[in-house]
C-alpha cells in the first residue's frame, strides 16, 4: 500500500483546510485509516481513524467537534477535514494504514510521506 497525502499549508488561527491521502495498492476497506501529527521535539500522535467493517470513526480528544475523517472508496483516498484550527495543530500529518484501528503509531504498516500544516497569524 502506497499513501500519498495532499492539502497541507499555512492558515490563521480559526482556519480550515482538508487534507487528502490517496492510496494504491488494495482496497481501503482491507485496513483502518488514521491520521496522526508529528510536532517539532513531539512525539507523533493520533488525530483521528476511520474503519469499514463495521463502520466507524475514532477521534483524539483534542480534535472533537473540530476535525472531520471521511473517505471517497471509490477514489481510494481519505480526508481529513480541520476546522476552527489552533497554533498547536500546526504539525506535519501523516496518513496511515493498519490492520485494526489503533491509536498507537507502532501498530500502523504503512506511511504517508507527511505533509506540513502551519497555523499562524
Amino acid at each position: 500500500v502506497q499513501l500519498v497525502e495532499s492539502g497541507g499549508g499555512l492558515v490563521q488561527p480559526g482556519g480550515s483546510l482538508r487534507l487528502s491521502c490517496a492510496a494504491s495498492g488494495r482496497t481501503l476497506g482491507s485496513y483502518a485509516m488514521g491520521w496522526f501529527r508529528q510536532a517539532p521535539g513531539k512525539e507523533r500522535e493520533f488525530v483521528t481513524a476511520i474503519t469499514w467493517s463495521p463502520y466507524d470513526t475514532y477521534y483524539a480528544d483534542s480534535v472533537k467537534g473540530r476535525f472531520t475523517i471521511s473517505s471517497d472508496n471509490a477514489r481510494k483516498t481519505v480526508y481529513l477535514q480541520m476546522n476552527r484550527l489552533k497554533l498547536e495543530g500546526t504539525a506535519v500529518y501523516y496518513c496511515a494504514a493498519a490492520r485494526a484501528v489503533s491509536p498507537s503509531f507502532g501498530d500502523y504498516d504503512y506511511w504517508g510521506q507527511g505533509t506540513q500544516v502551519t497555523v499562524s497569524s
